[in-house]
């Protein structure tokens, strides 16, 4: 599996170290061991799970500014986990409403020794963190509203950002933001072997 992710890493233009990708592959066979008794997921097979899940998530790295991060309904730890290891001077809050996501998510910082996420189980909306987030992440939410209705409280002000990984880029739901949001930018990402359309939409607080 080390081959098959050197191989999409060379092609995304990413360098990183072999510890970083050993902590990738056993974070992607950890998932795939948990998933058949937890279902986290609906992608079975693990080559897939590099694509889908690790490269999906490692792409927006480049794009993310500042230090400290949320990723709101991290389900698995996607894209918090990917993130957190390409990223160790960076700290991670992993929030989501189920107990048993949560339990994997331990499951996954104790054999990875990741000292830099922290999994929470809460709903986002009685989440109330000490203080705010450089950045407010998820791939998870139906819709960037919903995501900007349920996270305003969690960005730090004034700088903090709105990462929204997404599909096809929202534009009807980006021209019908609540009026003290803006969109900062719209990125297309390019996530080697993945069929379909990804963008990252990076949304402010007027």
């Amino acid at each position: 599996m080390l081959g098959k992710l050197d191989v999409l890493l060379n092609a995304a233009g990413i360098a990183l170290s072999d510890g970083q990708k050993q902590q990738l592959v056993r974070y992607v066979l950890l998932l795939d061991k948990w998933n058949q008794a937890y279902n986290l997921t609906s992608v079975r097979d693990p080559a897939q799970m590099l694509i889908r899940h690790i490269m999906d998530s490692i792409v927006v790295n480049p794009h993310l500014r500042g230090q400290c991060f949320i990723d709101v309904g991290t389900g698995a730890g996607l894209p918090g986990i990917p993130l957190a290891i390409v990223r160790p001077d960076s700290r991670f809050t992993l929030l989501d409403s189920l107990g048993k996501r949560i339990r994997f998510l331990r499951q996954v910082q104790h054999e990875l020794r990741l000292d830099n996420i922290e999994p929470v189980q809460s709903r986002v909306e009685e989440y109330v963190p000490a203080v705010g987030f450089d950045g407010v992440i998820s791939r998870a939410f139906a819709s960037v509203n919903d995501m900007l209705s349920w996270c305003h409280h969690l960005p730090a002000m004034p700088d903090g950002r709105f990462y929204a990984l997404k599909g096809v880029a929202p534009l009807e739901e980006l021209a019908a933001l609540p009026e003290k949001f803006e969109v900062e930018s719209v990125i297309t990402l390019a996530v080697p072997q993945l069929q379909g359309e990804r963008h990252l939409v990076v949304i402010k607080t007027r």
